[in-house]
């Protein structure tokens, strides 16, 4: 099970950081597992954010965000992060966390039900 939060509504401009709590069969293998951030905007497709290597070392990031976001791993806790730095309108979303997979969305087994992030200008 993943269980995303720290979603909200900011003005633009403004930081947020999203946590991904991981339990269950996510949460016994958590330190053997890649994860990722997706994110769907109203009326459009999910879209890859940001992913990291399952022991924390290397890191991907969608261009739309590449300076801005920041994704990090603890496996001690089970946790995984997304930094949200100088947020755009164009970031307002729901951001699932997901577990297994890489860049390709389908590459994942485990998806949690998703925060909301609202942006305004």
């Amino acid at each position: 099970q993943l269980i995303e939060s720290g979603g909200g509504s900011v003005q633009a401009g403004a930081s947020l950081r999203l946590s991904c709590a991981a339990s269950g069969r996510a949460g016994r293998t958590f330190s053997r597992l890649n994860m990722g951030w997706f994110r769907r905007a109203p009326g459009k497709d999910r879209s890859f954010v940001a992913a990291i290597r399952f022991e924390g070392s290397s890191t991907y990031y969608a261009d739309s965000v590449k300076g801005r976001f920041t994704i990090s791993k603890d496996n001690a806790k089970n946790m995984v992060y997304l930094q949200m730095n100088n947020l755009t309108s164009e970031d307002t979303a729901v951001y699932y966390c997901a577990a297994g997979g890489w860049i390709n969305p389908k590459s994942y087994t485990d998806w949690g039900q998703g925060t909301q992030v609202t942006v305004t200008s």
